[in-house]
């Protein structure tokens, strides 16, 4: 963590792993690419600060945007590990918001929103079997209003939390030594070659080598609106003035 969090937040210090890898920031969308420009976050205006809204990133249908997964992370891929993501995905979408192959094209990992969405993992040795990914029956993550998702992924189960409340724990039947290849791509916002792509509007997509900083994710990196923030947008704190005519709150779903 960085020395600041550490400093707010003792407990930070102790987590093993270095800060959680901002992946909008490495995605470089602060560049606003074709299919991407800037708009209000989740909260139009905060307590603390005052001077601005949160930004946010706006994603179109034309959006196109992937990396080398080395570019995210340079070395390996934790075992365990934590993704947690600040979203308001287009109601009625049915969409991956991140998906990673790996040499030879295989998704190895993914993150779907919409209803009942899957949680797709598959190590180096194929498991789980498709037929065993996790399934989070009766959560709708599409449904046009911000989200707080975070996944907590720990030996052989994953659990989901859902706007800092709910918590649903799924197994996720995995080899005792899994492995995830960092020499593919990571493409955001769809998988290759399905037509479903995210529509929506993202502030935070975070990945931490460690399944506690799920947990922690509104305390540390999204908090309440009225709530002093210590990193307001992941790993920068990225604010526009403020229109006179916002006023409120965001939505906490």
């Amino acid at each position: 963590m960085s020395l600041e969090l550490s400093r707010n937040h003792p407990r930070a210090a102790s987590w093993p792993g270095t800060e959680p890898v901002d992946v909008l920031k490495v995605l470089q969308l602060q560049r606003q690419p074709d299919g991407v420009r800037k708009t209000t976050g989740f909260c139009p205006r905060r307590r603390s600060g005052g001077s601005g809204s949160d930004v946010a990133y706006r994603i179109s249908r034309q959006a196109q945007i992937s990396a080398p997964t080395r570019q995210l992370f340079p070395g390996k891929f934790p075992q365990d590990f934590s993704i947690m993501t600040l979203v308001k995905a287009k109601s009625g979408l049915q969409a991956f918001l991140l998906s990673i192959y790996n040499q030879h094209g295989i998704q190895q990992l993914g993150v779907e929103l919409g209803r009942s969405p899957v949680f797709l993992y598959e190590d180096q040795s194929g498991l789980p079997a498709p037929e065993d990914y996790p399934l989070f029956r009766g959560i709708n993550l599409a449904d046009g209003k911000w989200h707080r998702v975070a996944l907590s992924v720990s030996k052989k189960q994953v659990t989901l939390i859902l706007d800092c409340k709910k918590k649903v724990t799924r197994p996720l039947p995995r080899g005792n030594q899994p492995a995830i290849d960092t020499r593919g791509i990571t493409v955001f916002g769809t998988r290759i070659l399905d037509e479903e792509v995210f529509e929506g509007d993202i502030q935070q997509l975070l990945i931490a080598s460690n399944s506690q900083a799920a947990y922690d994710f509104c305390e540390l990196y999204s908090p309440d609106c009225d709530a002093p923030p210590n990193k307001p947008q992941a790993q920068e704190a990225r604010q526009r003035p403020t229109k006179p005519e916002v006023s409120g709150e965001g939505t906490q779903g």
